[in-house]
């Protein structure tokens, strides 16, 4: 039988997950907002649909796998809050639903480190957002949800290269400030894991090995790229706007152990390290 995924909110990451899937014989339908990305879905191998707008029921009834990437506001999640009803009915014949939160929900933890078990107390809005958003998802009966929650996300296009490149990287200063990242073929192989052996109620972290202070990432990155270091910046003084001062109200580090020992996931990119000079590498690669 084929396997069907509808993706709420198909993004940056739901389209690296549509790489490893479409060659396995998947037929993937993604939500989007705009008529162009609905073109840019099109031209990937995805059925694009309008949300909101689309009458989605028939597909939520059909559909075997469901993956919600879709943010959450401070009126709840927007497809619950349009198709809650929908997909409780059909909860018991879904054979996975994933919803990708972040690793935001833990709350700040002065660098020290954080697991699965760490309970859950965000300090910014967006991370109460995301916890009650969870809790929603939980709340429907027989739901085979698996819940992953994202540290950082960067990858071809996104991050520190893109950032010296564009002149637009800086070195924000914050004394014991630390961050958790993941690449996004490796979030990729972690959804299509836990698709292959399902274990509802479970959830994951969804980061690298090697939690790192931003200005650290971002001088590796203009080391690669021969580029020189821009200024350091005190945190108190720089000027930012105040959803990006946000992310540094929380500084922790992240285990991955459970996709390791549950998953069987041997990390692609381990290190930012790794992973920085073996997109520069593919970049010149496909240059030449």
């Amino acid at each position: 039988m084929t396997k069907i995924l509808l993706s709420f909110g198909h993004g940056y990451s739901a389209r690296a997950l549509t790489r490893l899937l479409l060659p396995e014989g998947w037929q993937i339908h993604g939500t989007t907002r705009s008529d162009d990305k609905a073109e840019a879905l099109s031209a990937a191998g995805v059925t694009p649909h309008l949300m909101p707008g689309e009458d989605l029921g028939p597909l939520i009834d059909s559909a075997s796998h469901l993956l919600i990437s879709a943010g959450p506001d401070a009126e709840g999640d927007p497809v619950l809050r349009l198709w809650r009803d929908r997909i409780a009915a059909n909860a018991a014949r879904y054979d996975w639903v994933g919803y990708l939160s972040t690793t935001g929900v833990y709350g700040d933890h002065g660098g020290g480190w954080v697991d699965e078990d760490t309970p859950l107390t965000p300090s910014t809005r967006r991370g109460k957002w995301r916890v009650e958003a969870e809790a929603a998802w939980q709340s429907i009966p027989g739901l085979p949800l698996h819940i992953f929650r994202l540290a950082g996300i960067y990858g071809p296009g996104r991050g520190a290269l893109s950032k010296v490149r564009s002149g637009k990287a800086r070195r924000i200063i914050k004394e014991g400030q630390v961050f958790s990242r993941i690449h996004v073929d490796d979030i990729a192989q972690v959804l299509a894991a836990s698709i292959a052996r399902p274990n509802p109620g479970a959830a994951y972290n969804l980061c690298d090995d090697d939690p790192a202070p931003p200005q650290e990432v971002i001088a590796h990155a203009c080391e690669l790229l021969g580029k020189p270091l821009p200024p350091e910046e005190p945190f108190e003084t720089a000027e930012m706007t105040p959803m990006a001062r946000s992310f540094y109200a929380e500084s922790k580090r992240v285990r991955n152990d459970r996709i390791k020992r549950e998953l069987g996931v041997k990390l692609l990119y381990p290190t930012y390290r790794d992973s920085l000079g073996a997109m520069l590498e593919q970049e010149n690669d496909r240059s030449q």
